[in-house]
């Protein structure tokens, strides 16, 4: 591979002679000179005359925040992280709610599967980025946004993240109060509502939880990867010994895949309903899709990424799928009617045994991914808006405490709102998808000049205008605002009477929407006003 001409641009690849130790950029490398205020660690990637880069602005630098020295993570790892977020009690309740839309099993199958070959595919170019750089997501968005417009994809994220870690933790808190229940059954008389919608049971099983997982993620990253390397594959094992059971007791032959709830749609009625499925499915993994390179940057080879992608995106959803089909399909015949919330079927096996192994899976399962997906990305995205002040652990923890705030048992019980929440959250984080897509591979064409990821000097490559770079500003403008209309006033006209044609499906598109046009938008902009240039 031809080294480029500038000193201290990333390419787009590694060599495949560089150490695994190494980040993965190019071979001739310099080293980076720390700032007085902390461990600065990386390499300068192309360097020809060997001269160091300049000292990092500590304004924009902290130690988590750098490139990294050594990217270490192997396939299993990226695999592994994938498991714990599929398995998790909030993948298996939106999988469950497709039912709802008068789909068959196997369309359910379908859309499952091919709303997860798109996720497959985006995650592997959101990665790249951030794999050869070594730098989370809210940092190889100064490369587009500007080095202080970055904030604004980050604290959107982060504001996501908020809202998904108190849902997933309210979600793995039910599996707790099926424990209390079964084993202390005097807690009965506390899991009445009492205050702002959730008993004071509910609460005592939300703040375990929460200060569970404050203490995993409070010991660093390595420790949340050996927790998640064995939390995806735990859950497996229950979800299968679940399925067996239940078969069994139900007998195969009795066992009906059309679960389809309300009503029967014919084929060409089934299509559209099809689309839309496939289309929250992405909008489901639509949070860790877009800051997917908070993980990529610590594997040691994009190749190794797009293996890890392959084992637990596709293959690995395959299986899920096939497991919720069955399980759920098994409790029509066992229990007479279609559960497809796992801890209630659980629950309703009503065995001590079942119940404690079982919700303490899923209590570890959701654990796993609300750590990874929920609490990583604003422990990045809070700490990228002042590294001085707010380290890698305080930007997590303002996401667990916002996490209560929301009061997120509230809004995310049945279908409807959930369908509407991807919905919504869709909006606002497809237009930083396609912004980001679009500034590094058409813009930049695949390259990166790494340390003026790090300086406010004005001859930054980064700089822009002020800071900002206002192409990418205006796209998220012009992309943010259709979609996020798109979610809500379709239903704000149907609530209000104004017309009478449901036009809410369009929400279900609404990430699409925004990406589409955020990608369209920077590429426009950026072909007039050229401010995003290639090394």
């Amino acid at each position: 591979m031809t080294e480029p001409t500038a000193p201290v641009t990333a390419p787009v690849t590694a060599p495949a002679t560089a150490p695994a130790t190494a980040p993965a950029t190019a071979p001739a490398t310099a080293p980076v000179t720390a700032p007085a205020t902390g461990s600065v660690t990386g390499s300068v990637t192309g360097s020809i005359d060997q001269t160091p880069p300049p000292a990092y602005d500590p304004r924009l630098t902290n130690e988590d925040l750098a490139p990294l020295r050594e990217q270490t993570w192997s396939s299993y790892n990226i695999f592994a992280f994938w498991m714990s977020d599929v398995h998790s009690v909030g993948g298996y309740v939106t999988a469950g709610s497709l039912f709802a839309l008068g789909l068959a099993s196997w369309q359910v199958l379908f859309a499952l599967l091919a709303g997860i070959v798109i996720v497959n595919v985006f995650c592997n170019l959101v990665a790249k980025p951030s794999q050869v750089t070594g730098v989370p997501y809210p940092v190889i968005n100064r490369a587009v946004f500007g080095v202080l417009g970055a904030n604004i994809p980050a604290i959107v994220r982060g504001a996501i993240a908020i809202a998904w870690y108190g849902v997933q933790t309210y979600l793995a808190s039910q599996s707790l109060i099926i424990i209390f229940l079964k084993f202390w059954p005097a807690t009965a008389a506390l899991n009445e509502p009492s205050f702002l919608g959730l008993s004071v049971l509910g609460y005592i099983c939300y703040a375990i939880l929460w200060v569970a997982q404050a203490a995993v993620f409070w010991r660093g990253m390595d420790a949340i990867r050996r927790f998640v390397d064995w939390a995806g594959p735990a859950v497996y094992v229950v979800m299968v010994v679940l399925a067996v059971y239940l078969v069994s007791q139900a007998g195969w032959e009795n066992i009906s895949l059309d679960l389809s709830q309300g009503d029967s749609l014919g084929f060409g009625e089934s299509i559209p309903v099809m689309l839309s499925a496939t289309a929250l499915v992405v909008s489901y993994f639509s949070g860790p899709m877009l800051n997917f390179g908070d993980f990529s940057r610590y594997s040691h080879s994009f190749n190794a990424v797009k293996r890890g992608n392959l084992l637990g995106l596709p293959i690995n959803f395959l299986f899920f799928s096939l497991l919720t089909v069955i399980t759920a399909s098994a409790t029509v015949p066992v229990f007479g009617e279609l559960i497809t919330d796992p801890i209630h079927t659980v629950q309703r096996i009503d065995t001590p045994f079942a119940i404690l192994l079982g919700g303490l899976t899923f209590v570890i399962a959701t654990v796993g991914i609300n750590i990874v997906a929920n609490f990583i990305s604003p422990a990045f995205d809070f700490s990228n808006v002042s590294p001085q002040r707010i380290s890698w652990r305080t930007g997590g923890m303002i996401a667990a405490v916002g996490s209560v705030l929301l009061t997120p048992w509230n809004w995310y019980s049945n279908p409807d709102a959930i369908h509407y929440t991807l919905g919504l959250l869709g909006a606002l984080i497809g237009p930083l998808f396609g912004i980001l897509i679009a500034g590094y591979y058409i813009c930049a064409r695949q390259r990166v000049a790494v340390d003026d990821l790090f300086t406010l000097d004005r001859a930054g490559r980064y700089w822009f205008s002020k800071g900002y770079n206002p192409n990418a500003i205006w796209a998220t403008v012009a992309a943010g605002g259709p979609a996020i209309a798109s979610v809500l006033v379709p239903k704000m006209l149907l609530d209000l009477g104004v017309t009478t044609a449901d036009l809410t499906w369009i929400a279900d598109y609404s990430w699409f929407i925004g990406c589409g046009l955020g990608f369209v938008a920077l590429v426009a902009l950026e072909r007039r006003t050229p401010r995003i240039t290639a090394a």
